[in-house]
C-alpha cells in the first residue's frame, strides 16, 4: 500500500533479511524488499534505507521507518517523492 500525502509518501514494505541479493519486488499488490543484511542490531533497517535511497535517488535523511522497526512489515516515509516516481524507479 502506498499513501501519497502532501510532500511525502507512506509505503508499506515487507522486508526479507538475509537474502542472497538486494532487490525490490511488487507481487500481488505487496511491495517486498530483499536485503542481504541480517535482522540484528538494526542492520536490516539500515540496509532498507540505504537501498531505497540509492534506488529512488532520494537522500537518506529523507527516508525514515515510521512503524515496524522490529518487524518484517514496515511503514516507510519518503519525503519529496510522488507515487508515480516511486513506481517508475522500482
Amino acid at each position: 500500500m502506498i499513501i501519497e500525502k502532501e510532500g511525502f509518501l507512506l509505503v508499506d514494505i515487507k522486508v526479507i533479511p538475509k537474502s542472497s541479493v538486494n532487490k525490490i519486488e511488487i507481487k500481488e499488490d505487496q511491495i517486498r524488499l530483499k536485503v542481504t543484511a541480517p535482522p540484528v542490531a538494526g542492520e536490516a533497517n539500515a540496509a532498507v534505507i540505504d537501498f531505497l535511497s540509492k534506488k529512488l535517488s532520494v537522500p537518506k535523511k529523507d527516508i525514515s521507518i515510521q512503524r515496524g522497526q522490529n518487524s518484517r512489515v514496515k511503514m516507510i516515509c519518503i519525503k519529496g517523492l510522488k507515487k508515480e516516481a516511486f513506481y517508475a524507479a522500482v
